[in-house]
Formats: structure tokens, C-alpha cells, sequence
């Protein structure tokens, strides 16, 4: 057995390790100073880790559609950068100047680093800290990946929902004068979905209302209804509560069509949709019709209206 083999068995059987933590004696060879950060294989296996990575491949999947781009795993996926150069330029609208494509080394890290710059610029403002970088990223760290896609769907407010309150441990791998160091830490991947969505709140007209006159909101709820039910009731709806009565996106959809005065197509929503996937599908679709009826993208996400937030 090579001394540096031996070296990572003896790292194993560390007394900082925990017990019962597996991890491959060729993780343990590093230089000194370096660090390596591995993701211990008990949560791996974690149920709720586990659907928040199935949410994270079908959204990039979903946004990179028409790049033809499909991902099945995201450790394999993203390390060299081609995946979250397209998802940043998609969400974003906005090109970078790097390489098509880059096979070498080199050119994946110098994409990666022109990738995160431009996230990094983007995020800070609102007190993202980055839990990833170039070598973490490129060396697959399955953690770091998470971190960076979980604060991009957060910022671009993806129609999708976050498992919330998962965390995850991590086997940090230290070589410090020789000396091998083990520790077991804990990393929190995402909380509950008002306290990512706070990062980026911009205060409005109903912020000041709630904070002043709370009071308020429900006369501004029976205006709002009164306004409503005089479109809608030109096809036989009424509405007696926003809350649940737009929840699905159906009505949302019928009352834009009313108000721009066009018919929307049947098959460009569910009528009466049932699942999750489909009720946020219809609100998203009627954010779109906003849009392009010349209004500003509507800070409400999605889902936010599905679990029924009124403003």
C-alpha cells in the first residue's frame, strides 16, 4: 500500500470523524492547508435532499427546454459551467461573453469564473452569501451547486416550490502540518420560502398599507371584487373571495382575456387544473398575459398565489 493511500485510511479512522461517516481514502489526499468539502453519503440519502435536487433538475430542465439541454444529474451536470451559463443567460436575459464550448480544464474554470462573477454581482446586493466557487463547483461539489441554484431560483422567483428546511451534513477533510483533521458540519440549503423571498421584497403599495393601516386591507379586498365581478360576471362567475377563488389561476387568465379583450385558448391552461404543477402553470401563464399586455412582471410568485398570499 502507497504511503499516500495509507495516509487516507489513517484520515478515516481520525477521532474528529464521526461515526458511522464513509468516505474514500483518495478524498483525503491533500496538499497542506487545503480543505476538501464532501457531502456525507447518510444525507444523500435523505428524503427531502433528495426532492429538492428532483425540483432543481425538472426547473432547469423546464427553463433550458429549448436549448435542448436535459439534466439528470447535477454534480455531472453543472461542473463544467455550460449548464449554468445557459440557466444564467435564460433567467437573466442577459449574454456573457465566454466559450460555446471548452472541454479543458482551464476553459471550464475561466467559464465558471465569468458565470459566477456575474451571479455573484447580482445577488450580494441582497445578502446571498456565496457558499460556492470555482474549485467547489468544478470539483462537484454537490453542495455548493445546490446553494448557487436554490439562491438563482429564489432571485428569479422560479415557479416552483422548495422543500423547506432542508439541511444537509457535510464532511470537511482538513490538512494542516501534515496533520489530517476531520469534522462533521451541518449546512443549510434552503429555509422556509418567506424567509428566502424576504432577500429580495421590494416595498410597495400594500407593504405600507399592512404596516399602517391594516385596517384597510379589507375595504380595499371589497373594491377589489367589485372590480372583478364586473367582468367576470360577463360569463356568468362571481367572485366572493380572492383568495381562493384565484388560487388556481383560472379566473386570473379569464379576467385578463376580458380586460384586453381577446379569447385565450383552452388548451394554453387547465380549466380545471388539480395538481400543484398545474395551478402554478395557470398563474404563471396569466403573469405572461400581464406582461405582454404591457404591465410590469408582478412581484407575487406563482406559487405565492396558489398558497393563497393576498398581496
Amino acid at each position: 500500500m502507497s504511503d499516500l493511500h495509507e495516509e487516507g485510511k489513517n484520515a478515516i479512522n481520525a477521532p474528529m470523524l464521526p461515526t458511522g461517516t464513509d468516505i474514500h481514502p483518495e478524498d483525503t489526499l491533500l496538499e497542506d492547508n487545503a480543505e476538501r468539502v464532501m457531502l456525507d453519503p447518510t444525507s444523500r440519502e435523505n428524503l427531502k435532499f433528495k426532492d429538492l435536487l428532483k425540483v432543481l433538475i425538472d426547473w432547469i430542465n423546464s427553463e433550458l427546454e429549448e436549448d435542448r439541454i436535459i439534466v439528470k444529474d447535477l454534480e455531472e451536470d453543472c461542473y463544467d459551467g455550460q449548464v449554468l451559463q445557459k440557466l444564467f443567460e435564460k433567467l437573466s436575459g442577459r449574454k456573457l461573453n465566454v466559450a460555446e464550448v471548452t472541454q479543458s480544464e482551464i476553459g471550464q474554470k475561466q467559464k465558471l469564473q465569468t458565470v459566477l462573477e456575474a451571479v455573484n454581482e447580482l445577488l450580494r446586493p441582497h445578502g446571498w452569501t456565496s457558499e460556492w466557487s470555482v474549485d467547489s463547483i468544478h470539483s462537484k461539489n454537490l453542495v455548493a451547486i445546490v446553494h448557487l441554484l436554490v439562491a438563482l431560483a429564489m432571485h428569479f422567483q422560479a415557479p416552483i416550490r422548495l422543500p423547506e428546511h432542508v439541511s444537509v451534513q457535510v464532511v470537511v477533510v482538513k490538512k494542516r502540518e501534515g496533520i489530517l483533521q476531520t469534522a462533521l458540519v451541518s449546512k443549510e440549503l434552503t429555509s422556509t420560502t418567506e424567509m428566502m423571498m424576504g432577500r429580495f421584497a421590494e416595498r410597495d403599495a400594500f407593504d405600507t398599507l399592512l404596516d399602517h393601516a391594516p385596517d384597510k386591507l379589507n375595504v380595499v379586498k371589497t373594491s377589489l371584487i367589485t372590480f372583478v365581478n364586473k367582468h367576470l360576471n360577463k360569463l356568468n362567475l362571481e367572485v366572493t373571495e380572492l383568495e381562493s377563488q384565484f388560487a388556481d389561476g383560472v379566473y386570473l387568465i379569464l379576467l385578463m382575456g376580458l380586460l384586453e379583450n381577446y379569447f385565450v385558448p383552452l388548451y394554453n391552461f387547465f380549466l380545471t387544473p388539480e395538481s400543484f404543477e398545474q395551478k402554478v402553470h395557470n398563474v404563471a401563464f396569466a403573469f405572461e398575459l400581464m406582461q405582454d399586455g404591457g404591465l410590469k412582471k408582478p412581484k407575487a410568485r406563482p406559487e405565492g398565489i396558489y398558497m393563497t398570499e393576498i398581496y
